[in-house]
């Protein structure tokens, strides 16, 4: 397995340090969230946006019922989806147009960011393919920027017809992240998350986090099955490390004016992360959101505990070479 390396390896004491409970201001850290740059430019054609555009899809043509809604979401929730795979084959309106014009108008600068929750987004998906571009040019390699599309209802993709209950997903055929942001929504209202931009920092860079194993070829040396030690859990949690990865130098990665986007990241946010990484993973849908019973053979993400270990793992080393999950004997 191909992976970058790190030139310099952050201490474990210097990974806290950009994740203390004060911020900029003194606010408490229950009701803060991250913090942006109010001077730094935002850059929206990292972002495309198709909400409103296009009608709701069938998956296979004829729908699902909440159990299969479950079951489906378990494959595929916060994972990349195989290019070979159509998500669905009718009722997809082809040809959807993409209208940023609002995004550039609102979303300009950090300060924007700070007040607008579409241009924090933004600012995000920036900070993260900043960080992965820097990291493949000190490795020796170019990093391929890909765009995020914002979706409502159905989408149309180069992996098949998708819907918003597919959840968010990285298609490796036209190497794009698709989410409908209504599912920030059902994190808290369905998983029971407690939400905030630092959860959506998570899921946004674990989605990029499998643009990067595409990047590197890691992708496509994963057998198909399931299981809690099979290829696609691996895949999963080392998506999850590079989420990691990327939350520790968010604080301190530069976008081409010299600044970072982000200003500070508190242990809350954090936290809100770790709680999010719990709540999606295969034993707590199973038992939530399932039959109520476990069964580890058909594990496609990870459990819980191995979610939120690896995410640490990112964090705390926030070296790349931290997350061979393939390497590892033990998950956690």
């Amino acid at each position: 397995m191909v992976v970058l390396r790190d030139q310099v390896v952050p201490t474990r004491a210097a990974a806290r340090t950009i994740v203390c409970p004060d911020r900029v201001g003194g606010a408490d850290a229950e009701s803060v969230v991250v913090d942006f740059n109010d001077d730094v430019a935002l850059d929206t054609s990292q972002v495309q946006d198709s909400r409103g555009v296009g009608g709701r899809v069938a998956l296979g043509g004829g729908g699902l019922g909440i159990v299969g809604l479950i079951v489906y979401f378990v494959l595929n929730s916060l994972g990349g989806v195989p290019a070979s795979v159509p998500l669905s084959t009718d009722g997809v309106q082809r040809n959807q147009a993409v209208a940023n014009s609002d995004l550039a108008k609102e979303c300009r600068t950090g300060k924007d960011a700070n007040g607008k929750p579409d241009c924090a987004r933004v600012a995000l998906i920036n900070s993260i393919q900043g960080y992965w571009t820097d990291q493949f040019a000190r490795s020796g390699r170019t990093y391929q920027q890909a765009p995020t599309l914002f979706f409502s209802g159905s989408v149309n993709t180069g992996c098949g017809g998708a819907t918003a209950d597919v959840g968010p997903f990285y298609c490796p055929a036209d190497e794009k992240v698709y989410i409908d942001l209504s599912f920030f929504r059902e994190l808290q209202s369905k998983f029971g998350a407690q939400g905030g931009t630092f959860v959506e920092a998570y899921v946004l860079a674990h989605e990029y986090g499998h643009h990067v194993q595409n990047l590197l070829g890691t992708s496509g040396k994963v057998r198909r099955g399931s299981g809690p030690t099979s290829d696609s859990v691996r895949l999963e949690l080392q998506a999850d490390c590079y989420a990691g990865v990327w939350a520790n130098h968010a604080t301190s990665t530069p976008t081409s004016g010299g600044k970072p986007l982000i200003r500070s990241i508190s242990q809350d946010d954090v936290n809100r992360a770790l709680d999010a990484a719990s709540r999606i993973g295969d034993d707590y849908i199973q038992q939530n959101l399932g039959g109520g019973r476990v069964d580890q053979s058909q594990f496609t993400h990870g459990s819980s505990a191995q979610r939120e270990k690896w995410f640490l793992a990112g964090i705390n080393s926030g070296n790349p070479t931290e997350c061979d999950t393939f390497g590892a004997r033990n998950l956690g």
